[in-house]
């Protein structure tokens, strides 16, 4: 089943929430290694743990600290991006070219909870 974070990705196969539910460090360290030379950044092993950007529990340092989409949502008290009457905005759309499941994901999204 499909775990949907607040910008459309699919928390339930991140690298991130699958080590740390599973307290896998072989892929935590394989994820470091691949996220550092994909964004360049030093990501370390011990970062590579997440319960999703959803709610309490740990986050990856950039969903917790860094992730646009994920403070917007909060302040505005919306559950995701396809909630705001700015959908999609300009720095969304600009995302979904990159990763266009992730709007198909918030597209199929019937729920209109709050954060």
């Amino acid at each position: 089943m499909k775990m949907i974070s607040i910008c459309g990705l699919d928390c339930s196969e991140c690298p991130a929430r699958l080590s740390f539910l599973n307290d896998d460090n072989v892929l935590r360290i394989k994820t470091a290694a691949e996220w550092s030379k994909l964004y360049g950044a030093e990501i370390k092993a011990t970062d590579v743990n997440c319960t999703g950007c959803k709610g309490e529990g740990i986050k990856f340092p950039h969903c917790e600290n860094g992730c646009t989409f994920r403070k917007c949502a909060i302040e505005k008290g919306i559950d995701n991006c396809s909630l705001c009457s700015d959908y999609p905005c300009e720095e969304l759309a600009g995302f979904f070219v990159h990763v266009p499941e992730a709007k198909a994901n918030l597209e199929m999204q019937s729920s209109k909870s709050t954060y």
